[in-house]
């Protein structure tokens, strides 16, 4: 199903700076970052972003979040195998200045597991666009790639108030006495395995804006098949922080015809690696 694309504000946003950045730079490996002056103007320059460096990708995630996201890394017997995984390898980039780039790949006996963090430094070579505006507007045109979909309202009513025994009833027992079957484990997991539940955990679990996570940020999570093979589940969780934009690709594929890698799981896993790297920019 195709989805309906949902970007509360962020197309008016993106609209808005499109029209007041003209001649503005998004992402190009330039080397140089200083803002050109204009001859002939008084016009102050706009603020430089925060971040005039980049941290190594691959020393930025800590073995203890590999072993997390890429579970078949610890069964690695080989030394010098399970030294390399954790390693990573770095993308190919032309300017480290500007965008950095390093992933992982591990096989394990349940599945494959690929992990990539991406790191791009935003410059504005527009005098009257500061860096943090740039990259701002550059976050936004990822967040209208991503096409999420409408937040699911729950509309689900209310449960009824629990009846009121009557006087009759309280005196000879018959309200207060509840019926063995009616609080049993059984019909507690029932309840909520209800098609209102699954529901509602499938909401909280879509392609979705992220509130506290940088500046701004946003959770993508697809699931693919290719012929034959098992279901690929692919997890993007994409942050700003000033003028950075951090994008971090969880995959995994299971081993396993027919099963299903876990949405939950790998989106909690993916958010807490971001907030852990959130933490090191500082």
């Amino acid at each position: 199903m195709q989805r309906k694309a949902y970007v509360p504000g962020v197309a008016a946003l993106l609209a808005a700076l499109l029209a007041g950045c003209t001649g503005s730079s998004g992402g190009g490996d330039t080397a140089q970052d200083a803002k050109p002056g204009e001859a002939g103007t008084t016009t102050a320059a706009a603020q430089p972003g925060r971040y005039r460096t980049l941290p190594e990708p691959c020393g930025a995630v800590a073995n203890d979040a590999l072993d997390s996201l890429l579970p078949g890394i610890e069964q690695i017997t080989d030394k010098d195998q399970r030294e390399q995984a954790y390693a990573g390898e770095s993308t190919l980039t032309y300017n480290t200045d500007r965008k950095v780039g390093c992933r992982w790949k591990v096989e394990s006996t349940d599945a494959t597991d690929h992990l990539l963090v991406d790191f791009e430094r935003v410059v504005s070579y527009d005098n009257a666009v500061s860096d943090d505006t740039e990259a701002q507007e550059l976050f936004a045109t990822k967040v209208v790639a991503a096409d999420l979909p409408e937040p699911v309202v729950s509309t689900s009513p209310a449960a009824p108030p629990s009846p009121t025994p009557t006087e009759s009833e309280s005196a000879s027992g018959a309200a207060t006495t509840a019926s063995p079957s009616a609080t049993t484990p059984t019909d507690a997991a029932s309840a909520s395995l209800s098609p209102e539940a699954d529901a509602e955990s499938a909401a909280a679990l879509q392609p979705r804006l992220l509130d506290g996570l940088g500046d701004e940020a946003f959770v993508d999570d697809e699931l693919s098949t290719s012929g034959s093979t098992a279901q690929q589940r692919t997890v993007t969780v994409a942050f700003r922080t000033s003028n950075v934009i951090v994008t971090i690709e969880y995959v995994e594929q299971p081993t396993t015809l027919g099963t299903v890698p876990d949405s939950k799981e790998m989106q909690d896993r993916a958010q807490k690696l971001a907030a852990q790297l959130v933490d090191a920019f500082g």
